[in-house]
């Protein structure tokens, strides 16, 4: 079985997988050729009440690539995303409800990201994606011409600022701690798209006023992001997504942090730096 039957879920992203079970997802010799052309071709891949474990969905990536290992987690391939006390990342998951591409601080991004529903919000909570490869698509030739030599410098500091907007010392000496990242705002990937590289980790546009080139990068998110083209996702427990870390902005919906959250995710590896 090569083939995925699939069901449209936005007009710019996303499908659901209709056919695909767990025993499917860990057997088909087919399948990761196939989830990796739906992915390529649809950003977004829902297998809907799935209710994989965390050793299958490790099972499973590594079908797909090299899962990312992250310290201080049980299973290294799996990090959960909640604000459980205990959570050794809780104080930085806040920073996922702003727009942003996966490991932009990295030399290389990660390829795709799989995650799972736990334990779901009772409102809100919702998680929502953004093709950038649209955003591109989407801009005019003399954009396209304008856009084609700029530079971004990607920051924690930036991203982080926008949920401690007075931070601390300490803060600041562990933001300045991480290196910062310098990326083409234009992407062309070895398929021979393009596609725009923005988000909340972007603090400035080399060469060009601070605030300005700041407004030129809110006014491409708010383009990008408009709600016709954003795909937003309500979990259910046991849902499971994957997405195109490569050809997408996400970010997580508000919900009540005193409520419980759990989504475990793991993320492949990449071997495309952004040039």
């Amino acid at each position: 079985m090569a083939a995925i039957a699939t069901r449209k879920l936005g007009e710019t992203v996303g499908v659901e997988v209709l056919d695909a079970d767990v025993d499917r997802l860990l057997n088909d010799d087919d399948l990761p050729a196939a989830c990796m052309e739906a992915l390529e071709e649809h950003g977004v891949l829902l297998f809907r009440e799935l209710h994989i474990d965390d050793h299958a969905q490790v099972a499973f990536c590594r079908r797909l690539g090299e899962p990312v290992k992250f310290r201080n987690y049980p299973i290294p391939e799996v990090m959960e995303i909640s604000f459980d006390p205990g959570n050794p990342n809780a104080e930085y998951f806040a920073s996922n409800d702003y727009w942003h591409i996966d490991g932009a601080l990295d030399e290389i991004p990660a390829k795709a990201s799989v995650m799972s529903a736990h334990v779901t919000a009772t409102a809100g909570g919702e998680t929502e994606f953004a093709s950038t490869y649209a955003a591109y698509d989407a801009l005019s030739p003399v954009e396209r011409e304008l856009y084609a030599g700029l530079r971004v410098v990607h920051a924690f500091e930036a991203i982080q600022r926008l949920t401690y907007p007075d931070p601390t010392p300490e803060q600041l000496a562990e933001w300045a701690s991480r290196a910062a990242r310098e990326h083409p705002l234009v992407w062309e990937h070895r398929s021979g798209r393009r596609s725009l590289v923005f988000g909340a980790t972007a603090s400035h546009i080399v060469g060009m006023d601070v605030e300005e080139g700041r407004a030129l990068l809110a006014d491409l998110e708010r383009r990008a992001t408009t709600p016709d083209r954003v795909l937003r996702h309500t979990w259910s427990v046991g849902d499971m997504v994957m997405w195109d870390n490569r050809g997408l902005v996400h970010r997580a919906c508000p919900f009540d942090r005193r409520q419980p959250r759990r989504m475990h995710r793991s993320t492949l590896a990449g071997d495309e730096p952004i040039r």
